[in-house]
């Protein structure tokens, strides 16, 4: 996004629009304020233009945000906001609404390719690929710099392309990584450079490449949007029986660091709300789960967690029990008036008084019949009512 805008700010530098750059990590309403004063006295005086970015929008709460909103209404700064975040989330409605939102996507594979191409040229790094097609020798002054001859297999560059999940930061830093530790290690081997001679150097393989990233493209965001992306993926998987899927989706969130009580809660939950009087076992497995994480924690927990999500997902489902709360929750809500007050004869009668207004009277203890007891137990304006029947509108 930054680099974007400073294309955005060469661009307009020609036209004679002001840019003007903010980061809210650091800015403070009264730098916003002074921002769009100078704006407004450019507008006013000169009839310039102020194009006002701002850096992680996100960090401004609600009330900070609101301080742009008359301001982009009637023109007087053009608002361009950089997040990591969801705007839905994020930024405030009303801003948001006066703004068109622009989603950078993951760069393609073939992208980064390029991307770690270009970057290897410029260090002067020679690529090796089958048959050597790659083999010639980069030029430019980056080149000279380098205490050996560097080259790096192109199959490495092609795994890199592929880890760094989009990210052109990611690939970067983990070349520039694998680069450096090679040249710190000195270690030299004997490589064909060119036809009929040979050279001490530097080779960079797809293993140093792994070495170097380690878990860092396993990208998770704890607290952020992929947080509940993940979550909603892994309950999905498992209410459709996914073994895999679900098991893809708990690896994903575990490797990524995520808290695995978090996990262990949300199981206990899915054990009654998707599969319910199905396989009342389910809930159990759940609750032992969570022990078992709070007992022994990562990484030796995670084994745990894996066990109840495949038993989660080859378990039977329903919501019956789900559906029928939500009935009586709706019942409640939808009741005009005061409550039915509870039946005479469900009360207890611990005193006298008690039992003389009638608490208690007329109750049939179950237990002492042989046979099935008529008895009502619902208020009398909601005798009759199933809610494992009635259909939610």
């Amino acid at each position: 996004q930054t680099t974007l805008a400073h294309i955005i700010a060469n661009s307009s530098k020609k036209n004679g629009t002001r840019f003007v750059t903010l980061s809210a990590t650091s800015a403070k309403t009264d730098d916003v304020r002074d921002v769009i004063s100078q704006a407004q006295n450019e507008k006013r005086l000169f009839k310039r233009k102020t194009i006002l970015f701002i850096d992680e929008i996100h960090r401004f709460n609600k009330s900070q945000q609101d301080t742009f909103l008359p301001h982009v209404e009637c023109g007087t700064v053009t608002l361009i906001g950089a997040t990591t975040e969801n705007p839905s989330f994020q930024v405030n409605a009303a801003l948001l609404s006066r703004c068109r939102v622009i989603v950078l996507e993951k760069l393609s594979v073939e992208a980064m390719e390029a991307i770690l191409m270009r970057a290897v040229r410029s260090l002067g790094v020679q690529v090796l690929g089958q048959g050597d097609q790659h083999s010639g020798s980069a030029t430019g002054s980056s080149s000279e710099s380098l205490e050996f001859p560097v080259c790096i297999e192109e199959k490495a560059l092609n795994t890199l392309a592929y880890l760094c999940d989009g990210d052109a930061r990611t690939g970067l830093n983990g070349l520039q990584l694998a680069v450096q530790a090679r040249l710190a290690v000195g270690k030299t081997t004997p490589l064909n450079i060119t036809e009929g001679g040979s050279a001490d150097g530097i080779l960079i393989t797809e293993e140093h490449i792994k070495e170097g990233l380690q878990r860092s493209h396993i990208l998770y965001d704890r607290a952020g949007e992929e947080h509940y992306n993940c979550i909603s993926a892994l309950h999905k998987s498992m209410r459709g029986s996914d073994e895999n899927a679900s098991l893809y989706w708990l690896a994903r969130m575990l490797e990524g660091g995520e808290d695995p009580l978090y996990v262990a809660r949300r199981l206990v939950r899915f054990a009654s709300e998707d599969i319910g009087l199905a396989d009342p076992l389910a809930l159990t497995q759940a609750v032992a789960a969570y022990q078992g994480c709070h007992f022994i924690g990562m990484p030796e927990c995670e084994v745990i967690l894996a066990q109840c999500v495949v038993y989660f997902a080859r378990a039977p489902k329903s919501i019956e029990v789900y559906r029928a709360y939500g009935n009586v929750k709706e019942c409640l809500r939808k009741h005009r008036g005061p409550l039915p007050p509870v039946p005479l004869h469900l009360r207890n009668a611990p005193t006298r008084l008690m039992k003389n207004l009638g608490y208690g009277k007329g109750y049939k203890y179950n237990p002492m019949y042989k046979e099935p007891v008529e008895q009502d137990y619902l208020p009398e304006e909601l005798k009759g009512t199933d809610f494992f029947k009635e259909q939610r509108t």
